[in-house]
């Protein structure tokens, strides 16, 4: 018997029951569909051996289909994705607020099935972790005098990225001598076409100019899938590293 709840209000009785779908994933275009009026998240728990692809959808009118984000529940608080390639089972989740219904589709198949379980909750999704950890990570280096790009790659439809820290080191790899032009470091997908500037000073070999940046909100890609990008400029006698802390969601 589902259980109900009263509406203080105007007195409207609400369902209260998690509801469930269950079936296999086993060729494109196979797919699983529950309800979810009224509810506020879902999960999808995926067993089995398999290789393929899937894509959690919701609609309102019952006909047009959104991508909605999900992420790995078991390993990944925050990090979201939009379409997933599997190869091993594991519990995703997301939010369906709004939503009439939502499912899971297979998108591409090569071999295997994924018995699938869907669920709709009223419980809404627990957020309390977003803006407070990194998930990803993302560095490079380069040699002496040598222009160096971080490129975080796009993150796919409906995604962006979210930094929550941001770290530049210059290497003296030999002596440098002062100018009176200040090194810029300049970026790209951040809002205000982000840039940094860097002192021209004269520098014993071996030295190490450190800059750090941790945001205390997450600092937002303009742009969703699109690649964000942070450039230092080829500056003689001098290696650049640059390290980025973030991770995607809508």
């Amino acid at each position: 018997m589902a259980k109900l709840s009263r509406d203080a209000g105007v007195g409207t009785l609400h369902p209260r029951e998690t509801l469930y779908a269950t079936g296999l994933l086993a060729a494109a275009g196979a797919e699983i569909i529950v309800p979810c009026d009224g509810c506020a998240s879902f999960a999808v728990d995926l067993r089995g051996t398999y290789v393929l692809s899937i894509e959690a959808a919701g609609t309102v009118d019952g006909t047009n289909w959104i991508p909605i984000p999900i992420r790995r529940a078991d390993i990944n608080p925050v990090g979201y994705v939009l379409g997933v390639a599997l190869s091993s089972p594991a519990l995703y989740v997301g939010a369906c607020l709004a939503f009439r219904q939502v499912r899971v589709r297979c998108t591409s198949y090569t071999s295997g099935a994924a018995s699938t379980v869907l669920s709709a909750s009223v419980a809404p999704l627990d957020q309390s972790l977003v803006g407070q950890v990194t998930t990803q990570l993302g560095t490079t280096t380069g040699a002496a005098g040598a222009a160096v790009t971080l490129t975080l790659a796009a993150p796919g439809t409906g995604l962006r990225h979210y930094v929550t820290y941001l770290s530049i080191n210059r290497f003296a790899a030999a002596a440098l001598t002062a100018s009176a032009i200040p090194v810029v470091v300049t970026s790209t997908n951040l809002p205000g076409s982000l840039a940094f500037s860097f002192a021209a000073d004269a520098a014993l070999q071996g030295t190490l100019d450190r800059w750090r940046e941790d945001f205390t909100y997450p600092l937002t890609a303009s742009l969703q899938n699109t690649a964000t990008t942070i450039v230092c400029p080829a500056t003689t006698g001098v290696i650049w590293r640059v390290t980025a802390g973030y991770y995607v969601a809508p």
